[in-house]
């Protein structure tokens, strides 16, 4: 027995949040793994498995039986049943069906709902939880109906008192600590009317982007957001947590895409699928490097006339793409982010190209000087000078918009802007340096 299971069975599990248990399961190997499972508390399996990484969710599914299966996802909130049930029926269609069959009615009603909505609508992220209550309901009844279902354990991660009217259109959102503050004899109305606070809720549709529900959090500094329908009847709630992990993997995929990965595929146990991924960027860039390398047998009898020539070319190359990635991640980065609107481009552009000009001239004058020390050639310092300049300010240039018409092209600007970019760097960097070694040296 070693030190991680003597500590699963020396605490109460059921009082430590599910992401530690996950986080100590992960330190196990497989056999120690499905032994721990069992110390697991039946009622918790469904958020620890939600927190393991892909391949540890397969493992403890494929220990469960269908009834242990069904009993997690039944402990689960809404949204994380059907991120649950969807995990699964990619793992094993004919087992979730079977676990599906055994949930309760209203259950199956609300995974279903949930998944009618695409991914990328905020819709599949909202959870139906939530409380609420009509404006003319007096506030004592409200708190006492609050109290009654935090004790049923029915709702929780409450902020908001979410006030509709008899059409279920939401009208006000309140806080629970401006709840507390009304006087409890009258009615929830009445108190909004005589309130100097404005109760007015912020809220975004099912079928909005969960992009822009996530710069809505963020603009707003929210830890709660309601979700209503196009007539504005409030169907759910979507919470801060659920954006932190969109976020996170909106972060890691776009990580995954500038390197060329599919992080759907890295996050899987398939050795051959990740490697067929892999290789299709791998084609991609082989082919930007033939091209490179075609730019440099143009110039093969300037290259044997002077050594040195092969031996400063890889600089100019080398130092257009560092600019250029970083050109291109702050670029991605600030799109994701928001940061840059569609009328943004050109001050974008003219912000990056600018700081490339700078590090351009600062750098050619360096390599320009240890070049012409270092070969006791002066016109080889500036042809070296040169094609440093020119390729940070193609390098600036491309960084910067490339990602920019691929946003507009409604392309994810994190994918193909790697190879893109190489590629212009590679080719005008060498080309530049060749092509002006050509003409000024011979």
């Amino acid at each position: 027995m070693n030190k991680l299971t003597e500590y699963l069975q020396s605490h109460d599990l059921s009082e430590i949040h599910p992401s530690k248990i996950a986080k100590i399961l992960k330190e196990f190997d497989d056999e120690e793994f499905t032994q721990a499972l069992t110390l697991v508390p039946k009622d918790l399996l469904g958020d620890v498995a939600l927190a393991l990484p892909d391949r540890l969710f397969d493992d403890l599914v494929e220990s469960l039986s269908v009834d242990e299966i069904s009993h997690a996802v039944t402990e689960l909130e809404s949204d994380d049943q059907a991120e649950f049930m969807q995990e699964l029926t990619e793992l094993d269609e004919e087992k979730a069906f079977e676990v599906f069959q055994t949930l309760h009615e209203d259950d199956q009603k609300e995974i279903r709902r949930l998944h009618n909505y695409d991914e990328s609508e905020a819709g599949s992220h909202m959870q139906f939880e939530l409380f609420t209550a009509y404006k003319d309901e007096i506030v004592t009844d409200v708190i006492k109906r609050f109290a009654r279902l935090r004790k049923e354990n029915t709702i929780e991660n409450v902020q908001n008192l979410f006030i509709k009217n008899k059409d279920n259109r939401l009208e006000y959102a309140v806080g629970l600590d401006d709840l507390l503050i009304f006087d409890f004899t009258k009615t929830v109305k009445e108190n909004i009317d005589t309130s100097d606070e404005s109760f007015e809720p912020i809220f975004a549709k099912d079928t909005d982007p969960i992009k822009d529900v996530v710069h809505t959090f963020e603009e707003y500094d929210l830890s709660v957001l309601a979700i209503v329908n196009d007539y504005g009847v409030l169907l759910g709630r979507i919470t801060s947590d659920d954006i932190y992990d969109i976020i996170n993997e909106h972060a890691t995929e776009q990580m995954y895409n500038l390197a060329g990965v599919d992080d759907e595929a890295e996050e899987d146990d398939e050795i051959f699928l990740a490697g067929k991924k892999r290789a299709v960027w791998l084609l991609f860039n082989l082919l930007t490097a033939v091209i490179a390398s075609a730019v440099i047998g143009i110039f093969s009898e300037t290259l044997q006339n002077m050594v040195a020539l092969a031996v400063l070319m890889p600089i100019v190359a080398s130092m257009g793409g560092n600019a250029g990635t970083q050109t291109l991640t702050v670029v991605v980065r600030q799109l994701a982010l928001g940061d840059i609107s569609t009328g943004d481009a050109k001050r974008t552009i003219k912000k990056e190209v600018t700081i490339s000009l700078l590090n351009g001239v600062f750098f050619a004058i360096i390599v320009g000087i240890i070049a012409t020390i270092w070969y006791d050639k002066g016109m080889l310092g500036v042809v070296i000078a040169l094609s440093m300049l020119i390729n940070l300010f193609m390098a600036g240039i491309f960084g910067a918009s490339v990602p920019l018409i691929l946003k507009r092209l409604d392309i994810d600007p994190a994918i193909g802007s790697t190879v893109i970019l190489t590629t212009v760097t590679d080719v005008v960097g060498f080309f530049s340096f060749l092509a002006l070694a050509t003409y000024i040296l011979f």
